[in-house]
């Protein structure tokens, strides 16, 4: 009698290479996406405070954890707060955002006072494909009042993706909000760029930033079983013992 079995060659291989590809994480490649790093605190970005890693010019600010609706931080133009639930509106704005401590915060129609917060970000490969993470939200100053729209325009070298507007009612919040965006690299450095845009001028319109995080994409886990599977396929070797 012949008894049939079958050998999985190269299964422990499989596995190896599986157990990996769970186990390694794709390198993060943006400096300071949480913005903890800063000169002075909170403030105004390329007034009073900077944040590691990022330039700017535009009417953009560091708000730390806890302090956008009670005591504020300082710009060019004096203290400045969003509403929120400690200063008259109880629109569910958090002490933080869902990463945690600093958050960013830019109005995207000051006159004149537009302009993008950038980083560069090196180490790319041409014509590979990148994840640009962050969480967003919408909000207003206070002492203003009358509805919104926000929104972020996320730029990746020549590449431009922007994120829904939100239409905001009086003293609103949106509620963080996660968005991710994939590029592809045109060049081995490429300008990372957050491009408030808000609307109306004069009832100062901020939209949120914090958590960004720029990662080689990978394949879907999905993708890596079939392609384990196939391998597993190829790999068969179908043996024979006498009984």
């Amino acid at each position: 009698m012949f008894l049939k079995k079958w050998a999985f060659v190269g299964i422990p291989a499989v596995a190896v290479a599986l157990g990996a590809s769970g186990a390694v994480r794709a390198a993060e490649l943006v400096v300071n996406g949480s913005f903890e790093s800063t000169t002075h605190g909170g403030g105004q970005m390329g007034f009073n405070t900077n944040a590691t890693g990022w330039t700017t010019t535009g009417y953009n600010f560091i708000f730390p954890e806890g302090t956008a609706d009670t005591t504020g931080v300082t710009g060019q133009y004096g203290n400045l707060q969003l509403w929120g639930p400690n200063n008259g509106s109880a629109n569910g704005l958090p002490t933080a955002s869902p990463d945690g401590g600093n958050f960013v915060a830019a109005d995207g129609a000051f006159e004149g006072h537009v302009a993008p917060i950038e980083q560069t970000i090196n180490g790319l490969t041409v014509g590979a494909s990148y994840d640009v993470s962050f969480y967003w939200a919408g909000a207003q100053q206070q002492g203003f009042d009358g509805a919104t729209t926000e929104q972020w325009q996320v730029s990746f070298g020549s590449e431009t993706q922007s994120t829904s507007v939100w239409h905001n009612p009086d003293h609103g919040f949106s509620g963080w909000m996660h968005e991710t965006f994939t590029f592809t690299a045109q060049n081995t450095s490429e300008l990372l760029s957050f491009l408030a845009v808000g609307t109306p001028d004069g009832v100062p319109p901020f939209v949120l930033l914090d958590g960004v995080s720029v990662v080689a994409s990978v394949p879907e886990p999905t993708a890596l079983s079939l392609m384990a599977l196939g391998l597993v396929g190829l790999g068969a070797v179908k043996l024979r013992r006498r009984g």
